[in-house]
């Protein structure tokens, strides 16, 4: 399968404001830390600015993984503000509607991924929900709430349902192989 993507058409410029909600400092209560609402799908425009952001607040960004069900496209090294984050994913490890940031510390931020084509308002309680220490929900969990309740969300395809299921409710082996994966990933090594 070949993803193409128009840059030139996307609407994320380097003026447009980033779209991110984050839960308080030092609190971490909730399976998530916050949400960012990209305007695209495509890492290579929408990276650098979330990066930028965060190197400043919680150290420099080394690593970040996705689930391949929502980006088209993944490239392996992203270039933003004077170094490279390295990208991987996981297909049924990671929620689909989930970003995991690594940082040099080693820390991890797990954000929400709100969908691009989500209308402002529903974006909105989406991200502050993400935010809130008491929420419980995984991010997939948040977005069917938000279609639930009203939203103006598509509902997750079929074909993907399987990786939406939360890594702590998976039973037995396969929930203690999502945790080993995630836990590796936070603290990959990076090359000088």
């Amino acid at each position: 399968m070949t993803a193409i993507l128009d840059r030139a058409t996307t609407p994320a410029t380097p003026e447009s404001p980033l779209r991110l909600s984050m839960a308080p400092d030092g609190v971490r209560t909730g399976r998530l830390d916050g949400a960012w609402w990209p305007r695209s799908r495509d890492l290579l425009l929408e990276l650098p600015s979330l990066a930028a952001e965060i190197d400043e607040r919680w150290g420099r960004i080394t690593r970040i993984t996705v689930n391949p069900a929502q980006w088209p496209l993944i490239p392996r090294r992203i270039p933003v503000a004077g170094h490279t984050v390295h990208a991987g994913w996981f297909t049924t490890e990671q929620d689909e509607h989930m970003i995991m940031v690594c940082s040099y510390a080693p820390r991890r931020l797990n954000l929400l991924v709100v969908p691009p084509q989500t209308d402002a308002i529903d974006a909105t309680r989406l991200m502050a929900k993400a935010a809130d220490p008491a929420n419980t929900k995984t991010a997939s969990e948040l977005l069917a709430t938000q279609t639930a309740g009203g939203g103006a969300q598509p509902a997750p395809r079929s074909d993907f349902l399987p990786s939406a299921v939360a890594p702590s409710t998976r039973p037995g082996e396969a929930g203690r192989r999502a945790d080993l994966a995630r836990n590796r990933a936070a603290s990959w090594p990076v090359p000088a």
